[in-house]
């Protein structure tokens, strides 16, 4: 590894530990409250360890899913201190994300022979959706590959024009319509001006609506279907953009999404303003997907391709 990518390796790490500083003096503050006054690990320490996870945002089936391994250790091991509490805890949640579906993916790169490599980005208003976009443009840009942005949520004026602002300001070309017109009518001139200009990567934003499931499978459907007149196989991926400071409210905007159209890749933002990054745990034990974006910053660099090692050193790292 070069100087350069050692550089960038240790300030992304810095950047990520940095995001997490919330969730992390929360998250250890917990713990350290559910093992006050214990030296060993008996019954009372998992019922505070449990509360402790669950307030954590790590949710209900993946705290139960930690507790139980827990328990099996302290049987085996049969005397565990609490010492040894918060190393066990981090193999578990380090065990976690292993059993989790990953993707082998690096330096935002593309899949060989899919080129343009179409992404359909999709989430409910406010989560960050926009933003993501812009930072995903800036960071394939930087890694070389030409980029194209289309603008299919048009039934807010202000995703447009937030987007075309993105646009602008990554340099990188839009493809847009009025306010109201067909959004699988902008997909297709998306990606058909991405194929003619020989673009590396199409990112076609979505109207960001959960309010009707059927109407949203029908719309996103049809912007499929359109596409595939150009590209048979796009989009390539679909990715999920959820709010991590929202908790267990971005699990459930994961079930209904992906009851409503087949994701394949999920983004969570947002994880540097809330104690609730937790929730990456929950999102990572309970859906088939793997979580392939984390955003822990404002700047563009801070959306960040998920590490699962590196979060879960974060995420117990007593540095500041």
């Amino acid at each position: 590894m070069s100087f350069f990518n050692k550089l960038f390796s240790r300030e992304k790490k810095e950047s990520l530990d940095q995001g997490l500083q919330k969730t992390k003096e929360s998250f250890l503050s917990k713990i350290g409250r559910a093992i006050a006054g214990k030296s060993t690990v008996d019954a009372e320490v998992l019922d505070n360890l449990e509360e402790a996870l669950v307030s954590a945002d790590v949710g209900v089936d993946t705290t139960v899913r930690i507790i139980e391994r827990i328990e099996d250790r302290v049987k085996r091991d049969k005397f565990l201190g609490t010492s040894e509490l918060n190393r066990l805890l981090q193999e578990e949640i380090a065990n976690i994300l292993v059993d989790a579906p990953q993707t082998e993916y690096r330096d935002f790169e593309i899949p060989p022979g899919k080129k343009p490599y179409v992404i359909m980005v999709v989430g409910v208003n406010g989560v960050g959706k926009t933003t993501t976009i812009g930072k995903l443009a800036y960071n394939f840009k930087k890694a070389g590959k030409s980029v194209l942005l289309g603008a299919a949520d048009t039934f807010r004026a202000a995703a447009v024009d937030q987007l075309t602002i993105w646009s602008e300001r990554v340099g990188v070309p839009i493809v847009k319509q009025p306010m109201g017109s067909d959004p699988a009518s902008v997909a297709f001139d998306t990606v058909q001006s991405g194929v003619a200009k020989g673009a590396d990567v199409i990112i076609i934003d979505t109207a960001g609506r959960l309010h009707n499931k059927i109407h949203l499978m029908d719309e996103l459907s049809k912007i499929k279907r359109v596409m595939n007149k150009i590209i048979p196989d796009a989009p390539h991926e679909v990715l999920l953009v959820l709010d991590g400071s929202t908790g267990q409210n971005a699990l459930e905007q994961a079930k209904q999404f992906t009851a409503a159209t087949e994701v394949s890749a999920l983004a969570i933002t947002k994880l540097d303003g809330t104690a609730k990054g937790g929730v990456v745990l929950a999102i990572a034990n309970n859906f088939k997907i793997p979580v392939k974006y984390i955003g822990v910053g404002e700047k563009m660099e801070d959306l960040q391709i998920f590490d699962k090692v590196e979060f879960v050193d974060s995420l117990f790292s007593l540095k500041n």
